[in-house]
């Protein structure tokens, strides 16, 4: 058989990806759209703008021959805070920061810490009990790509919750009927201790307490200095809730799956220096926003032990009455609260009251 000269060229074509080896990748400018309900005055919001962001697009072009192109909508811009996970689900972002306390019964085990009120108010601890408990509970991790088309990049602790309210307040019954916003399963925190829960979000948060829709908020102190809380609400309790690890940054599986291999680990290595930075930079910025509301922003008070423990006895039964629900619909909820208490005391924590979950 004799071959011509174009058979010999695309003979040659076909077998040049064979000689140059299956791993070979070529350079494309990747589009990436990445979005979180927050404004980025609330910190992990900021750290995907200011550092995820930047570090992945800087990795992605010094490690690899591929750009990157971002497309961002923070504050809600292309989704709400109760839209960013069905976003990433559907595609209509590739990549969303949000809080879990807004998907309750698509992730109803993910609130496992607000479960436990009055933990660790160290967020870095607070991470560590997380880590610790997806590593014991594979389901946290696993049910982002079984059920919702998604993959979780990082989980996201926040800084230690207090209660910011705007009038004075010392003891429990001081609060009795009052309203107060919270988000998702913390609005039980106040629901036993007598206080009437109002479910909110951040971006309206400024108005609902301006307009008194509310008169408080169980809130972290960063958001009451960055969304200038303290106009509406000039009192900041020190009750120490605790710090919570329920936000997540989670990306479109059908799009990871369609990155670049040199590419994949990058994501997940700028998106693992990410998940420790909302720790440490939470730790942080939790003093130093201590400072700013004490230095003319806020009047700032620490509350009595006595009266924390009061309020910590008013939710004793609340950890295992929550458990009982959860685990009719065949849940892991005791390994993963009994994990989450034994981690805290590991790491150092003692419980105000040591709930017992079975």
């Amino acid at each position: 058989m004799k071959f011509t000269r174009t058979k010999m060229l695309a003979a040659l074509l076909l077998t040049l990806p064979m000689a140059l080896g299956t791993t070979a990748t070529y350079a494309e400018t990747i589009k990436l759209r990445i979005a979180s309900g927050h404004p980025p005055g609330v910190v992990y919001a900021g750290l995907m703008k200011d550092f995820f962001q930047v570090e992945l697009k800087k990795q992605i072009e010094a490690k690899t021959k591929h750009k990157v192109e971002w497309t961002e909508g923070y504050s809600g811009s292309i989704v709400k805070v109760t839209e960013t996970f069905e976003g990433v689900q559907n595609g209509i972002i590739d990549i969303g920061g949000f809080c879990f306390c807004f998907e309750a019964s698509k992730l109803p085990l993910h609130a496992f810490q607000v479960m436990l009120p009055f933990g660790t108010m160290d967020p870095t601890v607070s991470l560590k009990v997380a880590q610790d408990v997806y590593k014991a509970v594979p389901y946290l991790t696993e049910v982002f790509e079984k059920k919702y088309n998604q993959k979780l990049l990082a989980r996201i602790a926040d800084g230690g919750y207090n209660l910011g309210t705007s009038f004075e307040w010392n003891k429990v019954a001081d609060l009795k009927g009052v309203k107060i916003a919270g988000a998702g399963l913390n609005l039980n925190w106040l629901k036993y201790a007598g206080v009437t829960p109002v479910q909110g979000s951040l971006p309206e948060a400024y108005t609902g307490m301006k307009t008194h829709v509310y008169e408080g908020w169980i809130m972290f102190p960063s958001a009451w200095v960055n969304l200038k809380l303290y106009e509406p609400g000039p009192h900041y309790t020190l009750i120490g809730f605790g710090s919570i690890t329920w936000h997540g940054l989670t990306m479109n599986k059908k799009k990871f799956d369609s990155l670049p291999k040199d590419v994949k680990p990058i994501v997940l290595e700028v998106a693992k220096a990410f998940e420790e930075l909302t720790g440490s930079n939470n730790k942080e910025r939790y003093s130093s926003d201590i400072a700013k509301l004490k230095g003319g922003l806020a009047k700032v008070k620490e509350l009595d032990p006595a009266v924390r423990k009061e309020w910590a006895l008013s939710l004793k039964d609340w950890p295992q009455s929550h458990a009982d629900t959860l685990k009719k619909d065949g849940l892991p909820v005791v390994k993963a609260l009994n994990t989450a208490l034994e981690s805290a005391e590991k790491h150092g924590h003692t419980w105000p009251v040591r709930y017992t979950v079975k």
